[in-house]
């Protein structure tokens, strides 16, 4: 009868340990997960007779994932133009003068139903002290190409559930992925969407700056993203749950699969990125143990969130 009364007790105390970690979650999501869905001005530029508008989510240009849409319109009469040769890339300045790109779509898609050149750019640092962006734009107008180039501010993404994560492969590849979505996940199964970009090493020794050939990034063709989310926190033994599936790649470029979110809290998305040929590029398998009391083990390749 004792050991039974102890063994209650016990049992006692882990749910309720449980239950004031939980609560702290909710706390800190209730403030810590914004939603963005509509795009707006984040930034102007302007050349001769015409005004080149970015839109953004939240017309804020944030680290990670931003999808972006590039308008141009006759400055004096407010009509959109669909001109030819766009180019799109962002390129970050460090304070030794060190230049640097991160992914980015360089050559923006005309999309006719809105009336925009859409496209991406994958920030890989906020703005500071210490480094700054500027975008490089260009495009062509009765055979005259145009050139404009501005400073715009990266902000800190403080929507962990939009986190990303860069690293050398083990083919020595440099590697980024970048959560799109979904930005405010609920207790079932999400739809989980992400972007896989790898840096383009030059070939050649660089032309006249803005030399798009050394920073080129390419979107990551027909890898499998492995998918084992766990919940990382000492009081929920990093365990699981089911009905996950792996990412692959859709139509859209993006790679798509499913992450089962069992309750609200920490969350750690443990990858193995897997090449056309089954080859592991990076990432860990994770313990299947149950392990109470302990921070959980993690892949090598992961992401964290938070919801």
């Amino acid at each position: 009868m004792k050991m039974y009364k102890f063994f209650i007790m016990g049992l006692l105390l882990t749910v309720v340990s449980c239950t004031l970690d939980k609560t702290d979650y909710e706390n800190e999501i209730n403030t810590a997960v914004p939603e963005h869905y509509e795009f707006k001005e984040a930034v102007t530029l302007s050349k001769d007779d015409y005004k080149i508008s970015i839109e953004a989510l939240n017309g804020t240009f944030y680290q990670g994932y931003n999808e972006i849409r590039l308008k141009v319109v006759n400055a004096k009469t407010g009509e959109y133009l669909n001109v030819s040769d766009v180019t799109f890339m962002p390129v970050a300045t460090s304070a030794d003068g060190s230049k640097a790109s991160c992914p980015h779509r360089y050559q923006p898609e005309y999309n006719s139903t809105g009336q925009y050149y859409s496209g991406y750019a994958v920030f890989t640092e906020r703005s500071n002290a210490m480094q700054g962006w500027k975008l490089y734009l260009n495009f062509k107008v009765n055979q005259k190409t145009y050139e404009l180039d501005k400073e715009v501010t990266v902000q800190e993404q403080i929507n962990k559930n939009l986190n990303m994560t860069s690293f050398t492969g083990n083919d020595g590849g440099q590697y980024f992925i970048a959560l799109v979505s979904p930005q405010k996940p609920n207790v079932a199964e999400n739809k989980l969407v992400a972007g896989i970009y790898q840096y383009n090493k030059p070939q050649a020794p660089g032309g006249s700056f803005p030399d798009p050939s050394q920073f080129s990034y390419s979107e990551v063709k027909g890898y499998t993203l492995l998918l084992d989310p766990r919940m990382p926190e000492p009081s929920m033994g990093n365990h699981s749950s089911p009905n996950n599936k792996d990412l692959v790649q859709g139509d859209d470029g993006l790679y798509h699969g499913v992450v089962n979110y069992t309750m609200t809290g920490n969350w750690t998305l443990n990858f193995i990125m897997l090449n056309q040929n089954g080859k592991i590029i990076k990432g860990t398998k994770v313990s299947t143990d149950f392990t109470p009391g302990v921070a959980g083990a993690k892949s090598e390749l992961f992401i964290d969130t938070l919801f």
